[in-house]
């Protein structure tokens, strides 16, 4: 079947739908409004749970037909229904569906779907689901609305959630991605802040001890970008506080960046920067932070290498 007749499908299920709505209650208005002010009759309920399986199944075809504005209607259209039956669950899977969909079509109305969904499963105290959908939020803020202050937002709000459930790990991901964000933002005392906690709880852990040289590495090129000597104290502070960091590269990358701002050396900091990305290739957010403080040394040129 082509997209049309998938189309012409979902329109003829959407139409069946409404009319098990229409022959289940009293009255009409007011259904898709929300819950206050709606009336339905005891025995018209199973119509509507036929209503809601009917929508849904509307909404998977026009997934088909690649509709993604009738599909996640649809979806909004059986969530409405399962909250006139007070089954949340069903509601906000549907709402998370509908979400979905509105990304390739809408991204502001997907993110308007997913908080809906987030506000049914908060009520329900399911945070951890609800954790998981502010990271799409923050996702879709991040590539398709471009608004990093709202990525940033979310990420909180879900590093806050996973947080309260003991999921520190998850919790952790999610600063990282706020302290990345906050030193591109030049908001380097958060990012710091969020750098030392990670790195302090990582180097505690078999598991995780080896990755705290790098969050005590962009701890101390955010102080860099403060002050030099900041990240002077910080380099001392994070190899007193874990020995393992002072024979790392990146903490010998770091003494000699401090030397050649010191000396206001261009070349030498040069140097240090490409003997590093040589071994371990620079990614954008290393990358910015050097280009940062390396225009703060006289006689700056254009680029790193």
């Amino acid at each position: 079947m082509d997209n049309s007749g998938k189309e012409a499908e979902a329109m003829a299920l959407l139409a069946e739908a409404e009319r098990k709505v229409k022959n289940s209650q009293s009255f009409f208005s007011g259904l898709f409004g929300g819950m206050n002010g709606s009336c339905l009759f005891p025995r018209g309920s199973s119509k509507i749970e036929e209503a809601c399986e009917i929508y849904t199944r509307a909404a998977n075809m026009f997934k088909m037909a690649k509709n993604w504005s009738a599909a996640g209607n649809a979806f909004c259209q059986a969530a409405q229904l399962h909250l006139q039956l007070q089954s949340k669950h069903d509601a906000a899977t549907c709402f998370v569906d509908a979400g979905n969909a509105f990304k390739k079509a809408d991204p502001q109305e997907a993110i308007n779907c997913l908080m809906r969904a987030i506000e049914i499963y908060t009520d329900m105290g399911r945070f951890t689901i609800a954790a998981k959908h502010h990271i799409s939020i923050a996702e879709i803020y991040e590539t398709e609305l471009v608004d990093i202050e709202k990525a940033i937002a979310h990420y909180e709000q879900s590093a806050d959630y996973y947080k309260g459930e003991e999921s520190n790990s998850s919790a952790n991901k999610c600063l990282l991605k706020v302290a990345g964000y906050a030193a591109q933002l030049e908001q380097y005392q958060k990012a710091i802040d969020i750098y030392e906690q990670v790195g302090t709880n990582a180097m505690d852990s078999p598991l995780l001890k080896y990755s705290a040289k790098d969050y005590f590495f962009k701890a101390a090129l955010c102080h860099f970008c403060i002050d030099m000597l900041n990240a002077k104290l910080a380099v001392q502070k994070y190899e007193e506080l874990f020995p393992a960091f002072s024979g790392s590269r990146e903490c010998t990358l770091m003494k000699k960046l401090l030397d050649a701002h010191e000396e206001q050396n261009i070349d030498s900091y040069t140097e240090a920067v490409k003997e590093y990305d040589s071994i371990s290739r620079l990614d954008q957010w290393l990358t910015t932070m050097l280009l940062r403080i390396k225009k703060t040394i006289q006689g700056d040129e254009e680029d790193l290498r």
